[in-house]
């Protein structure tokens, strides 16, 4: 696929590796992970194969590295959340909530990376596959946690609940557009989460 991808702006001073990572996230996150091979990846990056295979014993090892990229960033997201309600479970959810809608919302979003890098990874032995299960995992023990913190009646209902509803929308905004049911993630995770308050809290 080599020159069939707009060129991607590269920060020529940063290291051959993160120039590569860099090509790598824009490329696999607009065109597919299948679609883009390691020649497009190398000629954005400003680089060769030959540097690039250097870096990544192989494709599938880059492609690990791109899905853990995103699920690094994710994890910044709980962190910043955190600290700008400290002490407040139940108002951390709320935030996660917003956050998610906005990034729903992107026009530039093409749905969740790294669920759009599972479709594209049958292969049930491939390097990204258990940095993408851990990332899923702790993304909804995440929710869990605060949803017990919150003293919410069922937690397990409602983390599962507002976790299938955000992948849903995640996907359902990719086929119908930010006006179909994908608009309604925050509404619905707030009715899951008022639906099994605590009376009075």
């Amino acid at each position: 696929m080599s020159g069939a991808c707009p060129a991607v702006a590269i920060d020529e001073t940063a290291k051959p590796r993160e120039r590569i990572l860099a090509a790598a996230q824009d490329l696999f996150y607009r065109h597919g992970i299948r679609a883009v091979g390691v020649e497009a990846i190398a000629e954005a990056a400003k680089t060769n194969k030959m540097t690039l295979y250097r870096h990544f014993a192989s494709k599938d090892d880059l492609v690990a590295e791109y899905v853990r990229r995103f699920a690094e960033a994710d994890e910044a997201v709980w962190e910043t959340i955190a600290e700008d309600h400290p002490g407040d479970p139940l108002g951390q959810l709320r935030a996660w909530v917003h956050a998610m809608a906005e990034a729903i919302a992107d026009p530039d979003s093409r749905g969740c990376a790294i669920a759009n890098a599972a479709v594209q990874l049958p292969e049930p032995r491939h390097p990204a596959k258990c940095v993408i299960e851990q990332h899923k995992r702790a993304l909804r023990e995440h929710v869990l946690d605060l949803c017990v913190q919150a003293k919410l009646r069922d937690p397990q209902l409602v983390a599962d609940g507002i976790f299938l509803i955000l992948e849903g929308a995640r996907v359902n905004v990719q086929s119908e557009g930010h006006r179909g049911p994908a608009c309604r993630f925050v509404a619905l995770s707030e009715d899951m989460i008022a639906a099994h308050g605590r009376p009075g809290g």
